[in-house]
Parts: C-alpha cells; structure tokens; sequence
C-alpha cells in the first residue's frame, strides 16, 4: 500500500516524538550510548546493537525469565529474546545450574565430556540426523554444511532466497530488486564476486528455482522452510516437496536453517512438517544464550564425506581440518547447556505453553485489526507471531518490498519500547519463552490497540 507524502511526514513527526519521549525517560542509557561512542566502532559492543527505534539502546541491568530492567530503572515485557537466542527465557533455572556445575569443572579443553553423547542422541531423536557437528554460532553451522556440500558435490555455487538470512555467510547477502541481483540490506562490496558464488530466486518460485538448479552448478539450496527475517514468508503448498524432489534430481545438497524456525516445536519446522534436509541447522537459542549452534547430516551425506575424509585413520596422527570449526566450538560449558536445554527448557510441554501464548496474542491482534478494519495480517509460526502492514502473507521478498511500510514498522518498535514492551527491532516479530505469561500477551493487546489508535487519532489509516 503506497502512503501519501502527507501521511509519510505526519508518520516522521509521530516518530520524533516518540523518540523525544525516549531520550527523556532515558537519561542514563543516553549518557552511556555517547560513551560508548569513545571505544566501539557503531557505539556499542555489536553494530547491530544501535538499531533499536528510539535512537539509541536501552543498556540493561538485569534480566531474568521474560522481564527486562534498563539502568534507568524501567522494566520491560520482552517480546525479542536477544532476537530468539534467548528463547528459553533469561537465565533458566535448568540453564544457570549446569553453567555453574560446569564452570566449576572446566568450560573449554578442545576434548569431549560425557554430556555430549546424551546431547548427539536426543539431537538424533529430535530431528532425526544422525551425524551432527557443534559450533559457536549459526553462521559458522551455515558456513560448515556449505563447505561440506562443495566438497561432495564439487560445485561452487549456493542457491538462497530473496530476503532471506543466514548469519554472515557471504553466499547469502544477495537478494533480487527489480528482477536484477545486488547485495541486500545495504551490505557494502568487499570483493567478493557473488556471480560465481551464489544464485537468487525469489521464495515460492518453482519455475526460477528449477531453471537455477539446471545449469547443474548449484552445490546446496540454502533455506528458512518458512522464511523469517523479511516478515515471515509462508511456503505455498507442495513447496517443500518440490524442492525436496528438484534438489535430489539435480544433485544439489537441501540446507535447512532452522534457527528461527525452531519456535515450531522441539523437532523445529522439519519434524513438525515431515521435511527431508540433507543438512539442518540450528543455533542462537539451542544451549540456552550461551553462543552455540549446530549442523546435523544424513547417512548419505556423511558417507560421502568420509570417502573424502575418513573418520578413523590409524596411520596418521591427524585428521584433515576441513576448513570448518574452531578451537571452543562444542566447549564443555555449552555442552552442558545444550543438555540442560534439550532435557529441561524446549520441551513438548513448555512448547505447548510457548505457542498457546502465541496463539492467543496473534488472535488478540487479529481482532484488534479487524475492530479497526486494517489492511494488516498476522502471521503464527509456532511460539512465534509476527504483524504485517499489508493485507495478506506474502509469497515473496518481491511482494515485501512492494507492501511493507517500513516507517510505520519503526514508529511501532519506538511506541513499544516507551510502553514498556520489546520486539524485534529488524521487523514486528514476537516470540514467546517458558517465562512469559498471559498477562504478557494481555499488556500488548492493550499497546497494540492504544498504537492503532493513535495512528487513527493522526489519520494515517
């Protein structure tokens, strides 16, 4: 929906204001922001941390379960979750107790622990690997199954879908405007010649992914089953099992990122679904925060690997290194963690709390939208909902680009976050933990309404 100039100023005015209202109620986080301007390149330990709506982050005291304290003293609802790595909620019981079990006993000696033949099996049991490999972030479980797919494949090129994210694998920061390919989210050029590396379709397109994978070139598909990080991003039936049966035709490896997606349920998207990846990863939330993530294997994938590479070989002294990995992946403390989340945070039944939560918050707002006769949507995966400016599910980043009102995104995060109540900053996505609780979902029915009405009260819908 195209917005006037009018609505588009009086938007940029509802903004200031809220970010006015910011910078008053947080003198203290303000004054720490300037800080950290002195010591870090974008202000803050991590670029990515000065993109929340009000100008500047909040800086956090404390947070524990689905609560959230800044050191000016406000408390927060908290709907993002460290953008999902903290799915589990803030410092779980189950979690901080085999933390300080296994601080005490060691966190990193590049060697296995007891813990990690408890976790290979339940990683087995839950999504049904049965060859997994630990690393310290999704990116890096992205760049391993990359690696591994050129190496059995012998071709060079990822395929990913536009708007779609995987970490910082290099392959994936391509996307498709206008029918031409270019680097998406205003990620800068650095030498890399994405032609030779990757290819782009647009999510849902079965006639441009199977022209993609015939060239015979593709080494791996890499995918979100639903896509997440442009507004979620349904698959249309039969997707899946058309890029199951393309993928397996053509040779190419299927990579499933299930870091998002595992909100679905204990076995993420691909259990719940009955998918077949070749490959599956999954990260941010899986050892409860600490930073962790993993790449799990077919039968069939591993052996070809072991031709390439054996598992046992007696008459060397070491194995190859395989250009994946690093010296504290798969440490002894987010062994421990992962335990504790696997047997005692993601289970059935909190998952059955998590998405009932959402559920309920995703209704909520559909009937506030509808009261209001809004040409908005809202879209559930599981403990995850997300509200959309645009009057259906999109089929494609092409169809985001065209609907998405991102200014009134931004206005939405800065009320929100003034009203005591955190989402994801990069989009309107809400995620529940064990932690959160009806009254959570109660509050932001409330905010969402008084939202609407303000922007009801300034006629720019």
């Amino acid at each position: 929906m195209t917005m006037t100039k009018a609505e588009d100023q009086t938007i940029d005015a509802l903004l200031d204001a809220e970010q006015a209202r910011f910078l008053n109620d947080h003198p203290r986080s303000a004054a720490a922001w300037q800080k950290g301007q002195q010591h870090y390149l974008f202000g803050g330990p991590s670029h990515w941390m000065r993109r929340w709506a009000g100008g500047f982050p909040i800086y956090v005291e404390s947070a524990q379960g689905a609560r959230l304290q800044d050191i000016d003293g406000r408390a927060y609802v908290d709907f993002c979750l460290g953008d999902t790595g903290a799915m589990c909620g803030h410092t779980p019981a189950p979690v901080l107790r085999a933390a300080h079990m296994q601080l005490a006993r060691g966190t990193t000696m590049m060697l296995p622990t007891e813990d990690s033949l408890w976790v290979g099996e339940e990683l087995t049991r839950r999504f049904g690997l049965p060859y997994w490999t630990l690393t310290t972030s999704a990116t890096d479980a992205n760049r391993g199954a990359i690696r591994i797919a050129r190496m059995i494949t012998g071709r060079r090129k990822v395929l990913v879908f536009s708007g779609c994210y995987h970490g910082g694998v290099e392959e994936a920061h391509v996307e498709l405007r206008d029918g031409k390919v270019g680097l998406r989210n205003m990620i800068h050029p650095n030498g890399v010649d994405h032609g030779a590396v990757s290819k782009v379709v647009e999510f849902n397109d079965l006639e441009a992914l199977e022209k993609g994978l015939a060239e015979g070139d593709v080494a791996c598909v890499l995918m979100e089953p639903i896509m997440t990080n442009f507004g979620m991003i349904p698959p249309l039936e039969g997707f899946h099992a058309a890029v199951r049966d393309m993928t397996r035709r053509t040779g190419s490896v299927l990579v499933i990122d299930e870091t998002h997606t595992l909100s679905s349920g204990p076995g993420g998207y691909t259990a719940l679904h009955g998918l077949e990846p070749d490959i599956l990863v999954a990260g941010k939330a899986i050892a409860g925060g600490i930073p962790a993530a993993l790449f799990g294997l077919t039968r069939e994938i591993a052996e070809r690997v072991w031709k390439l590479v054996p598992r046992v070989n007696p008459r060397i002294r070491q194995s190859a290194h395989l250009g994946i990995g690093g010296t504290l992946a798969g440490n002894a403390l987010t062994v421990a963690t992962m335990r504790a989340v696997l047997s005692e945070v993601l289970t059935p039944a909190n998952y059955e709390i998590m998405i009932g939560l959402a559920s309920r918050l995703a209704e909520d707002a559909r009937v506030i939208i509808s009261a209001h006769q809004l040409p908005w949507h809202v879209t559930q995966v599981g403990a995850r909902a997300e509200i959309m400016f645009m009057p259906s599910p999109p089929k494609s980043g092409a169809d985001v680009i065209a609907g998405r009102r991102a200014n009134l995104e931004t206005l939405l995060h800065a009320f929100y976050i003034n009203e005591g109540i955190l989402v994801t900053p990069f989009h309107t996505m809400f995620l529940m933990c064990p932690a959160t609780e009806a009254a959570d979902v109660a509050r932001h029915a409330d905010v969402f309404e008084r939202f609407v009405k303000l922007l009801r009260k300034a006629s720019v819908v």
